[in-house]
């Protein structure tokens, strides 16, 4: 699952660091379940449910990180779906994990807009067919990958207005 395939990428970094300290890792490991959502986030989420869009995750995480995340984000209650891969064993971009946000949303691939903050995801979702909002929030240059976002926002603020 995720949680495993994040912890031994994390064993290998610290590895490369020559870092072996047992409470460091656990505290990073702990810290990623911790992460605040960026301060936007709560408004936007209100303002779309506030227009009857419902909102949904769609991630490589583990049931138990998202949902985890979810609460410690303050955020728990939000989301009409939580989805993770493991239902599918693939991850992301693979077209079945959107397929699987087609399935489980009863909507068609261009009624979802998807957001990312992931170029390699964004462009993933693109490539299937999803309307797709790349939060480019530290300015990177798209990715040469064949296929482009819809749109592109520096933070999810500008979400509501862009979908009317």
């Amino acid at each position: 699952d995720f949680w495993q395939v994040t912890g031994e990428a994390l064993d290998y970094a610290l590895e490369t660091h020559g870092l072996t300290d047992p409470p460091l890792r656990e505290d990073l490991m702990q810290a990623y379940l911790d992460l605040a959502c960026y301060p936007e986030v709560p408004a936007v989420l209100a303002q779309l449910q506030d227009r009857g869009i419902a909102c949904a995750i769609l991630s490589n995480g583990s049931p138990a990180m998202l949902a985890a995340a979810v609460d410690n984000a303050g955020l728990a209650g939000t989301f009409a779906a939580i989805l993770s891969v493991d239902e599918i064993g693939i991850y992301k971009p693979d077209p079945q994990v959107y397929q699987l946000a087609v399935e489980r949303l009863q909507l068609a691939p261009e009624e979802i807009a998807f957001q990312s903050s992931n170029a390699w995801d964004a462009v993933g979702a693109a490539a299937f067919g999803l309307q797709v909002v790349w939060v480019n929030r530290f300015g990177q240059r798209p990715e040469r990958l064949g296929v482009c976002p819809d749109r592109e926002l520096a933070t999810l603020a500008g979400l509501p207005e862009m979908l009317g």
